[in-house]
């Protein structure tokens, strides 16, 4: 049996990398002659990189770089066959790199994303995919475009500052100086949400206050994100800020729209990049999960996203979590079998420090049956 191993993270506990060479491995421990083969996935969030490394041809690139509080941070991207560079914000200005206590747009960056971006077309990169998931920013990417060349300043004529607060004053800006290589490019940028710059829907309303944003803040940054879209669109001729997904990682699906990026669903991006489509048409069998599977992983998350794939080829899938909840009626109108990992009363502390040997339990359970009813 030809089979594609394809799940997202168990966050908080595996990667996607980890949880497909744990299925594969419980496969093949059955020794039934099986063939598998691992397409890690992720959404665009954290681990994106490092799925699109271990699923297709390509090199991690260590790079030194601003970090969220404007400290300097070592971290890494990859560059992929065809001078594609992946790019994660979560590992550049992530909300996990910033301590709950330190959490305030006012003193967050996106510098640091665009000082990975010019290393990679120093490296000759010509297309490029940003996973946009996780960000710790509510800047409207002034700091990225900062890092490219773009120009701000305040009222006084003063250069703004690369940080959230000095958005709240910029008042003129100019793309005279930004990186030419840009205009030779192509940006897939991995965006799952639709929410528009600004408003009651925007960056600042909607995911501010996970970014440490104060109910006193929030208005604030919404204004001033109102103010720099305009700055930049009557410079550009065109209209960004009411876009879907222009709201993505505090206002930097905004930005990236402004250099002509195409945003896209995450798992579709991820997939299209590990040539997850070639896999699936010669499997007899897809496996996919995550750490909690409910109605919502059938709109925009990477297992119903792939469910749907294969069901175009016709190959079954199967769903294997870390849990279950919801209406199972509706994952089974995707998936033909859906399992959790936890098959015992277990902690929830417990779950997530047994989750190997649980995963490869039940996978290793799943297939045993799959080869015995000979489906």
């Amino acid at each position: 049996m030809n089979i594609v191993v394809a799940p997202d993270s168990f966050k908080g506990s595996l990667t996607s990398s980890q949880a497909a060479n744990i299925m594969k491995q419980a496969i093949l421990d059955l020794h039934y002659g099986d063939t598998v083969r691992t397409k890690p996935m992720a959404d665009g969030g954290e681990g994106t990189v490092d799925a699109l490394l271990a699923s297709s041809a390509g090199d991690r690139i260590e790079v030194t770089c601003t970090g969220p509080l404007g400290k300097k941070i070592k971290t890494y991207y990859a560059i992929l066959e065809n001078n594609t560079a992946a790019i994660e914000v979560a590992n550049i200005a992530g909300l996990v790199q910033v301590p709950p206590s330190q959490r305030n747009p006012d003193v967050t960056t996106t510098f640091g994303l665009g000082e990975v971006m010019k290393d990679a077309l120093d490296k000759g990169c010509k297309s490029f995919i940003i996973g946009l998931g996780g960000s710790a920013t509510n800047d409207g990417g002034l700091g990225f475009l900062q890092a490219l060349g773009m120009k701000a300043w305040d009222k006084e004529g003063k250069e703004a500052g690369i940080f959230g607060k000095d958005l709240l004053e910029v008042n003129q800006v100019s793309f005279d100086r930004l990186d030419p290589r840009l205009e030779h490019i192509t940006i897939k940028v991995a965006c799952d949400v639709d929410n528009p710059l600004c408003g009651e829907k925007g960056a600042s309303a909607v995911y501010g206050p996970q970014k440490g944003a104060s109910s006193k803040q929030i208005p604030i940054y919404d204004e001033a994100l109102a103010r720099f879209a305009a700055l930049i669109e009557k410079q550009q001729g065109k209209v960004f800020n009411n876009v879907k997904g222009a709201g993505a990682a505090g206002g930097l699906g905004f930005a990236f729209l402004v250099l002509g990026a195409k945003l896209i669903s995450g798992a579709e991006l991820v997939a299209e990049a590990s040539n997850l489509k070639e896999a699936i048409e010669q499997a007899d069998l897809v496996i996919t999960g995550e750490g909690q599977s409910d109605e919502q992983t059938l709109y925009g998350k990477a297992p119903g996203y792939i469910a749907d794939l294969a069901q175009t080829y016709g190959v079954p899938t199967i769903l294997i979590s870390g849990s279950l909840a919801g209406n199972l009626d509706v994952l089974r109108s995707k998936f033909h079998g859906c399992f959790s990992i936890i098959t015992k009363p277990l902690t929830i502390e417990e779950c997530m420090d047994q989750a190997k040997q649980l995963l490869y339990n039940q996978t290793k359970q799943v297939m045993h049956l799959i080869h015995s009813l000979k489906i």
